[in-house]
């Protein structure tokens, strides 16, 4: 009888494990970005690859994690589809696609007045409002790559984009906190606040200062 019930349990607990889950943060593989060698498919990276980063130059890579974006066989709710920004939204050169939990950087005076610093981490989503993004279903196993880092990093992508990149400490400490990052990424209110106000003056499309730009691509 025990073994039975023991039986019944190993497979509800199997189930339970095989229920479909799905990420909302990361780079969805295909996305490239800057690197000591050039610019690479975040897919293509590996543990102790160099990388150029926003703040500490070329930092070494200490973890890369990938993810099916969804695992389940029936169709990948909305709350996981990436967002899809049109050429422009965030001065990015062609199109691209962010998941909605991904951290983004963006550069804007209006942040300075408002926080004291002109570069601004928002998460994905808070741009969801903003004219020329939408919501897209992801390919059919699409996956996603999460890049770690020693400490907490800012990282340069294809098109203009920067993202945030977590430290290879346990993810579960992961944005417990201002004490326990490195960056503080503003609410979702805050930076749709941000964004709205932004897009009003005219004032988006301006990720990266044109300096700032010019040191990642010659590296």
């Amino acid at each position: 009888m025990l073994g039975w019930i023991g039986m019944g349990a190993g497979r509800a607990a199997t189930e339970q494990m095989a229920e479909p889950s799905g990420v909302k943060s990361g780079l969805l593989s295909g996305t490239r970005v800057a690197t000591g060698h050039g610019w690479r498919p975040v897919q293509a990276l590996c543990a102790g690859d160099l990388v150029v980063t926003f703040d500490a130059g070329v930092q070494p890579l200490t973890g890369v994690m990938r993810h099916r974006l969804w695992t389940g066989e029936s169709a990948c709710p909305p709350r996981f589809w990436p967002l899809e920004l049109s050429r422009g939204v965030l001065g990015n050169r062609a199109p691209l696609r962010i998941m909605p939990h991904q951290a983004v950087m963006v550069e804007s005076d209006l942040a300075e007045t408002l926080w004291g610093d002109p570069f601004a981490l928002l998460p994905g989503a808070a741009l969801d409002a903003m004219p020329g993004v939408d919501r897209v279903p992801p390919e059919p196993g699409a996956e996603v790559v999460l890049l770690q880092f020693e400490t907490e990093q800012v990282v340069f992508a294809e098109h203009g984009l920067m993202v945030l990149c977590p430290s290879s400490r346990d993810l579960l400490e992961y944005g417990l906190g201002p004490e326990q990052v490195s960056y503080e990424v503003l609410s979702i209110v805050e930076a749709r606040g941000l964004v709205l106000a932004m897009a009003r003056i005219g004032a988006l499309g301006h990720p990266v200062s044109e300096s700032s730009e010019r040191g990642y691509m010659a590296v």
